[in-house]
């Protein structure tokens, strides 16, 4: 039975981005050992779509009011990629993870088993 999702994040600054996530972001975390820190994400959900290109996988962070959210991370100091762009399928934005990434936060216009 599947329990969970355990997505990886790499960077070439572990200590920053886990303080990120940690500090900006607000996610809990255990230890799993020598500092090695697993963050509690939000609720999930999958969607498939058909690749162009190459198959590859993505991870987004959902909110429920996206300028409200990136106005909240702003006060904590995250930094955005762009401004809040409107797309067919919701509004999104992306951030900037320190040492070197970019985490895509949108808010869905499309039916969500999360957001009600």
């Amino acid at each position: 039975m599947i329990v969970g999702l355990h997505a990886i994040l790499f960077t070439d600054d572990p200590v920053a981005t886990r303080s990120f996530l940690r500090g900006t972001l607000g996610l809990d975390s255990v230890d799993a050992g020598d500092g090695w820190l697993i963050f509690a994400g939000p609720p999930a959900e999958v969607a498939v779509h058909p690749a162009e290109g190459q198959p590859h996988h993505e991870m987004y962070l959902m909110c429920d009011d996206i300028h409200a959210t990136v106005a909240d991370l702003e006060t904590k100091g995250a930094e955005f990629v762009e401004g809040v762009v409107e797309r067919r399928w919701g509004l999104s934005t992306t951030l900037k993870l320190p040492g070197g990434g970019e985490l895509p936060l949108y808010e869905p216009r499309h039916p969500s088993p999360l957001i009600t």
